[in-house]
C-alpha cells in the first residue's frame, strides 16, 4: 500500500510539470463505471444479447457526457456492421434404417440445410480407438472437403463437450461451402440419411467509439481500446450462471472511458484520439476486425489495447505488461514517460500463451501498426478467467486506477505528437 502511494505521488509530481492533473482519474469514478458494466443487470454482455445492448447504451451515455465526437463516418457513437448469425437447428439421422439420438451427431457447417445419403458421394473418414482425438478432429476440419466422420464411442465424453460448444449461436462472415458431420458409432453405416436444418439470419453488431480531434496532427491517429462483450449466461456454479466479465474486459472498457474523460479535459492532444469499445471479441474479434478495415493503417500511429487490468500482475503492484513488447519500441517510449514514478511496464511474461494475437490489437498489428495490449492478468494461474466468479468483488480497484493513470502518463509523448513508435512488420 505504501509503494502504491509513492507511485501515485510520483506520477502527480511528473504530470504537474506538464500542466495535467492526473487526479481527474478518481478511484470512486473508476469503481462506478466497472461496477455498472459488470453488474448482473448486464447479464454478462454476451454478443447479440439484451445485456450487451444495455452495456452499449451505458458507454454511449458516458461518451456523450464527456463530449466526444462520433467517428467521422458515423452519425452517433455506434459503428454498426452486419454479419450472418448462425443458429444450429434440428438434426435427424438414421443409420442402416434405424434413427439415432441427435446427441450422437455433431455438425461443423455454415450451411442452412444438409441432406445427405449413401448416394450423395460424401467422403467418409474415421476416428478410431486409440487415436489422438484432438489432432484427428482438427485434421478433419482442415480437409476442406465435405465428409462424414465415424467416431469411436471411446471418445464419447470428449465428443459431448465439443458438441455442446458447437451448438452455440455464432457469427458467420464468409460461409464455408464444405461441411463435416461427426457421428458417434461403433462402425460405419452402409446406409444413412442425414437431415440437418439451421438458421442463418442477418444481424447487427456495433462497436461504440468516440473521438477527440487532433490539433496540429489531426490525420495521425492514436487508438485506445478494450472490448465490452463477454460470455453472458453460462453453466451455473452454486446457482450463479452470469459470467459478469469484470476483469475480462469491463476493466479495460473502464480504462477507455476514464482515459477519454481525462484527455478531453486535458485538451492538449496534437494527434486525433479514438476511444473504442469493441464487440464480439469473445467469439472471434469481429468488432476489431471491422474497425480496422475502416481505417488507413498507415495513419494509425499507435494502439493502446487494454485488457484485464483488474488484479495485481505477477510483478506486483504498480506493474503491467505489454504484449509484443519486442516487436516495436512502444514499451520503451511508455517507460521513458514514466520516469520519476514507481510504475513499470514489462515484456509479456507469457509468450507461450501467444497473447499478442489473442486480443483486439491483432488485426491492426498484422497491418503494421504498433498495436499492443496492456494487461496485468496472471493468465497462467487465473482461476476466475471465463467463469461466473469474474466479478467486481475479485478486483483491486485501487490498482486499476493506478494502471489507468500510468497509461495516461506513459502515452503523453505519443498523444502530443512528439514520439511515434516503430512500425511492426506486416504479416
Amino acid at each position: 500500500m505504501k509503494k502504491l502511494s509513492l507511485s501515485l505521488a510520483g506520477i502527480l509530481l511528473v504530470l504537474s510539470a506538464f500542466g495535467q492533473n492526473i487526479n481527474q482519474i478518481k478511484e470512486k469514478e473508476v469503481g462506478r463505471i466497472i461496477k455498472t458494466l459488470a453488474s448482473d443487470e448486464m447479464q454478462g454482455r454476451a454478443t447479440f444479447s439484451q445485456g450487451i445492448e444495455k452495456a452499449a447504451q451505458f458507454i454511449e451515455n458516458e461518451f456523450k457526457k464527456i463530449g466526444l465526437a462520433p467517428l467521422p463516418t458515423e452519425k452517433g457513437y455506434r459503428q454498426s456492421f452486419s454479419i450472418n448469425r448462425f443458429k444450429p437447428g434440428t438434426v435427424s439421422v438414421s443409420l442402416n434404417g434405424e434413427a439415432i439420438p441427435a446427441e450422437k451427431v455433431m455438425a461443423s457447417t455454415d450451411q442452412a440445410e444438409l441432406n445427405w445419403n449413401e448416394g450423395s458421394g460424401i467422403e467418409q473418414m474415421n476416428i478410431e480407438a486409440g487415436a489422438n482425438f484432438a489432432n484427428r478432429y482438427r485434421e478433419m476440419l482442415r480437409t476442406n472437403k465435405s465428409a462424414i466422420v465415424w467416431v469411436n464411442p471411446q471418445y464419447a465424453d470428449l465428443f459431448k463437450r465439443i458438441r455442446e460448444s458447437s451448438l452455440r449461436q455464432r457469427p458467420v462472415i464468409k460461409p464455408k461451402t464444405t461441411s463435416v458431420v461427426f457421428i458417434l458409432a461403433e462402425s460405419p453405416a452402409t446406409q444413412y440419411q442425414i437431415a440437418i436444418k439451421n438458421t442463418l439470419e442477418e444481424s447487427q453488431l456495433f462497436n461504440v467509439a468516440g473521438v477527440i480531434p487532433g490539433k496540429s496532427k489531426a490525420n495521425e491517429l492514436v487508438v485506445f481500446s478494450g472490448h465490452y462483450d463477454h460470455l453472458g449466461i453460462i453453466k451455473a456454479v452454486e446457482g450463479d450462471s452470469i459470467a459478469n466479465g469484470a476483469d475480462d474486459d469491463a476493466s479495460g472498457t473502464t480504462a477507455v472511458i476514464s482515459l477519454a474523460k481525462y484527455f478531453k479535459k486535458a485538451n492538449n492532444n496534437e494527434r486525433t484520439l479514438i476511444f473504442v469499445a469493441f464487440t464480439a471479441e469473445e467469439i472471434g474479434g469481429f468488432g476489431s476486425k471491422y474497425f480496422s478495415e475502416q481505417l488507413n493503417p498507415d495513419e494509425v500511429v499507435a494502439m493502446f489495447n487494454i485488457e484485464m487490468i483488474g488484479k495485481e500482475s505477477k510483478f506486483g503492484r504498480n506493474n503491467a505488461f505489454i504484449t509484443g513488447y519486442e516487436r516495436s519500441d512502444f514499451g520503451q517510449i511508455l517507460q521513458k514517460n514514466l520516469e520519476g514514478t514507481d510504475f513499470k511496464f514489462y515484456p509479456d511474461p507469457y509468450p507461450q500463451q501467444n497473447l499478442f494475437y489473442r486480443s483486439d490489437n491483432a488485426t491492426l498489428a498484422a497491418l503494421g501498426v504498433p498495436a499492443h495490449t496492456i494487461s496485468t492478468d496472471q493468465i497462467d494461474i487465473d482461476k476466475l478467467y471465463h467463469s461466473v466468479n469474474d466479478e467486481v468483488e475479485s478486483l483491486d480497484v485501487k490498482n486499476i486506477t493506478a494502471t489507468i493513470k500510468a497509461i495516461a502518463l506513459s502515452s503523453r509523448s505519443i498523444v502530443s505528437g512528439k514520439d511515434a513508435p516503430k512500425r511492426i512488420p506486416k504479416l
